[in-house]
């Protein structure tokens, strides 16, 4: 990794610099390709300023940080520039992986619930869904009827072949039949 670091209002100091340059090495085995990174530390007034910009192929990360140390203000652009590079990498391997479809599903849930700890999972508020995919065909409600003695669920979602819209034909807690339909 190419490394060039700036010093804006502060005086340029070796070790400051051989710090950057140890911490970048450990983030550039992270990186596939090689990459060039632009690093500026600056001083304004109590406030210490990393800046750090790593272009690569197919990378481009900026961050910044302030505090009031210049060497935690490296540390923890260092830390969100490896969470960074792992969510870039992540996504690359996400877009390599399956079809479309698949990952729309997993992009549109909040996060795979099944991966956490189960006391994790007891303590989230957010519900877990599960996504179940179902073809439906064309039928009309007294079709849709004699089907629900077929099926052992306790719903079947028909497309009616009167109005051509998607229905919902469940089953009561009495043992009657109820239809939801959109409204015209």
């Amino acid at each position: 990794m190419q490394i060039s670091v700036t010093f804006k209002n502060i005086d340029p100091s070796e070790h400051l610099k051989s710090y950057v340059q140890n911490k970048l090495n450990k983030l550039d085995k992270l990186l596939d390709n090689p990459a060039e990174a632009n690093v500026v530390l600056s001083v304004e007034k109590i406030r210490h300023i990393a800046e750090i910009k790593i272009i690569g192929d197919r990378l481009n990360i900026n961050c910044r940080e302030k505090t009031g140390d210049m060497y935690s203000s490296i540390d923890m652009a260092m830390d969100k520039l490896e969470k960074q590079i792992k969510k870039n990498k992540q996504k690359i391997k996400n877009h390599r992986q399956g079809s479309r479809s698949e990952t729309k599903d997993r992009q549109s849930l909040p996060e795979d619930l099944s991966s956490m700890p189960p006391d994790a999972a007891d303590e989230s508020s957010i519900p877990q869904i599960r996504v179940e995919n179902i073809d439906f065909k064309p039928m009309d409600v007294e079709e849709a009827s004699l089907q629900m003695d077929l099926v052992p669920d306790n719903f079947i979602v028909f497309t009616n072949s009167i109005s051509n819209q998607v229905n919902v034909i469940y089953r009561k807690a009495n043992g009657d039949l109820g239809v939801i339909q959109p409204r015209n």
